[in-house]
């Protein structure tokens, strides 16, 4: 069908306009002056002809079929004009107009007649409210923008056609190569993931570039890009990240989940590449459209200044590059031919008098060197240098290589001929020597993650339907969360392990329970009303004796009532303690755009105050709790520091991977946290949880 969106062999162009500063004369005089080679029908019952074109009265008059239609009249007459384009055969109409979803009101009603209106009727929907779309493979340029783009590998869809329009310019100006542009609008239809699912197959595009400020819907996201990323790169900017979500959460993974996790988890799971604003998006995109991958993460800096030479190293430790340890042999070879003071090692410095011959000589040894993934060559323009000559010389030196080669020739005037030439031959130049690391970081996140291939998802023989029926008993009994038993009952149907525990109504039953246990043992007020225990006195831990029972049941008691003047206090619970590991959070959380969301962090009383954590869209792989458990900054205390024993994350990353399933499995359950999770050196012990259910009232 979105052949027929950028590849159409006839355009009926609804809303020609005679007036240069209209948008349909725009778009009618593009279609012509680049040279469209299909039909063009400009309609315009007003008109006889335009730019040289025969104008048809209507869509109707036009004796032939038509492949496409751009709209570009007042909203209020698009809805009858849809009928007429069905019964000529259209199979996508791109809506210019604006005035609909994004003026509110009346528009918002509009806009859902017209998505409804051209379902009914076939019609695949681009915009409304967008700038259109270019393909240069077929000199298509559907938009009333000024300027053609370019012809190259690089696709790019945007949700705002005002920075759409920004870019055009700025692409014609760096004369930056794009195979398609899509400008999407409100997304009536046709949205990001279409394009992404189109463009993945796409002969003519090598990299796909995107702006977007929402996602329409997360599931099918995650599958679409899931599969495209494993045949190209996918690098976006997320706007918005910022804003908090709007809900009152009553957890802590809801309290420190958000739209902004539940994006940058998606990216990291499906592979796609986040970046941190246009410029970011363009200066990774050079590379990527340019090099061949990298084979790891090793990375040399050939330079002639120490300083640039130096910041580079310093962003490559940053970011978790290598920087290669050459072989004997090379190290040899650069002593034969560099002067004294140059440095051998990595970052090579060839120092401020080299000459062309000498980056050609460098790099004719260090090309050989098995130990090196990706070269960075940082040239600043001083006096002895040939910057021209030096660029043809590394033109040489890339066609004789499979290692990817990225630049940064600093400056500009003396500089601005060989960035052309580099430009010209497809090797990207990089202004600074920092965003040049990022984008071979970049390369490498993609080698490793295309590397990986599609994952399974893990699933554990549990009885969902006795823990599914808990969870239902609770709900129809109108209860908002799940008890303290409730939720044990449900965890344990998963595999999850807690301490022995007994409930006390008094101070008697719970000497009773304490001797039943075995000293030490913790102790929870148990109240249906008190979701933070701590936070109101009601945990007691380390308690060896009868005296210690009878002073924390008084404390505990006190404290609540004190605090919570209007709690039901149903008793407490006396606990096994555990006296060894590490303690983790673990949390799901309902994502409006993604679904079910899980959160792995430092657990106990500190995971909100230190924010150590890591997300992820459920379901999960082996890989995806393998690098949530990673990701925090935390991570090494789990691996054992100081002649501590590393704690069992096989265990851990199996817990993470049941909470997965039983957010599948349950999606009644909206939020649920385990904290803390004891880790220790064999299994792990859940020792609290709670749990939030849907209202399906």
């Amino acid at each position: 069908m979105l052949d027929a969106l950028f590849n159409p062999e006839s355009i009926a162009l609804i809303g020609a306009a005679r007036e240069p500063d209209k948008v349909g004369h725009s778009i009618l005089k593009n279609l012509i002056e680049f040279s469209f080679k299909g039909d063009i029908y400009p309609i315009n019952p007003k008109a006889r002809e335009l730019l040289g074109l025969k104008v048809y009265p209507s869509i109707l008059d036009v004796a032939n079929d038509v492949e496409q239609a751009i709209i570009a009249i007042p909203p209020n007459l698009i809805l009858d004009v849809l009928p007429q384009c069905a019964k000529k055969g259209i199979k996508v109409a791109i809506v210019i107009t604006a005035g609909f979803k994004e003026a509110g009101g009346d528009g918002t009603r509009l806009e859902e007649e017209l998505k409804d209106r051209a379902k009914g009727l076939g019609i695949r929907l681009l915009g409304p409210n967008c700038l259109g779309i270019i393909n240069t493979k077929n000199n298509l340029n559907a938009t009333f923008a000024a300027g053609m783009l370019p012809r190259g590998e690089i696709a790019f869809f945007s949700q705002s056609g005002a920075l759409g329009i920004a870019i055009l310019d700025w692409a014609v100006g760096n004369r930056v190569g794009f195979s398609k542009f899509i400008s999407l609008g409100n997304k009536a239809d046709l949205s990001e993931i279409d394009m992404i699912e189109y463009l993945a197959n796409d002969p003519d595009t090598k990299v796909i570039l995107g702006y977007i400020e929402g996602v329409v819907d997360g599931r099918r996201f995650l599958d679409v890009a899931s599969n495209a990323v494993r045949s190209k790169p996918i690098i976006i900017v997320k706007a918005g990240g910022t804003s908090a979500g709007a809900r009152a959460a009553s957890s802590h993974t809801g309290a420190l989940a958000g739209s902004e996790q539940a994006f940058s988890a998606a990216f990291k799971q499906t592979g796609i590449l986040r970046v941190e604003g246009i410029e970011d998006l363009f200066e990774t995109a050079k590379a990527f459209a340019s090099c061949p991958m990298p084979g790891g993460s090793r990375l040399l800096i050939l330079t002639n200044a120490g300083g640039p030479g130096i910041l580079a190293a310093d962003e490559a430790e940053r970011l978790g590059i290598t920087l290669s340890n050459l072989s004997i042999d090379t190290i040899t070879k650069l002593h034969g031919l560099l002067p004294k003071n140059a440095s051998l090692y990595n970052p090579v410095d060839i120092i401020g008098d080299a000459t062309h011959e000498r980056y050609r000589d460098s790099l004719d040894v260090v090309i050989n060197d098995a130990n090196i993934d990706g070269i960075l060559i940082i040239l600043t323009p001083q006096a002895m240098i040939d910057v021209n000559r030096t660029a043809d010389e590394v033109i040489a030196v890339s066609k004789r290589t499979r290692i990817p080669i990225l630049t940064c020739f600093m400056g500009h005037e003396r500089v601005i001929s060989a960035v052309e030439m580099l430009k010209n031959e497809g090797i990207p130049n990089f202004s600074y020597p920092e965003p040049a690391v990022k984008a071979f970081r970049r390369m490498v996140d993609y080698s490793s993650e295309r590397g990986l291939g599609a994952q399974e998802i893990p699933r554990f023989e549990v009885d969902k339907e006795k823990a599914r029926a808990l969870v239902m008993n609770a709900i129809d009994a109108g209860m908002g969360q799940l008890s303290d038993e409730q939720i044990k009952e449900v965890l344990k149907v998963y595999g999850f392990v807690f301490p022995k525990a007994v409930f006390a109504r008094t101070v008697k039953e719970a000497l009773k329970a304490a001797s039943g246990i075995g000293y030490p043992v913790v102790m929870k007020v148990s109240s249906p009303d008190i979701l933070h225990k701590t936070d109101v006195g009601g945990v007691k831990t380390g308690l060896n004796g009868p005296k210690d029972i009878e002073d924390a049941f008084f404390e505990i008691t006190s404290n609540v009532r004190r605090l919570m003047p209007d709690a039901h206090i149903d008793g407490v619970m006396l606990y096994e303690m555990i006296s060894t590991g590490k303690e983790v959070i673990l949390g799901l959380s309902l994502d409006s755009t993604f679904g079910p969301m899980l959160m792995f962090g430092l657990g106990g009383i500190y995971v909100e105050a230190l924010k150590d954590i890591s997300f992820r869209i459920a379901p999960l792989t082996r890989q995806d709790a393998k690098e949530m458990t990673r990701e925090i900054r935390s991570y090494p205390i789990l691996r054992g520091v100081r002649g501590e024993r590393p704690v069992d994350i096989d265990s851990l990353e199996d817990a993470i991977l049941r909470l997965s399933q039983l957010s599948i499995d349950i999606p009644e359950v909206i939020e649920l946290d385990i904290n803390p999770l004891v880790v220790k050196e064999r299994g792990t012990v859940a020792l609290d949880a709670r749990a939030t259910l849907r209202n399906v009232s």
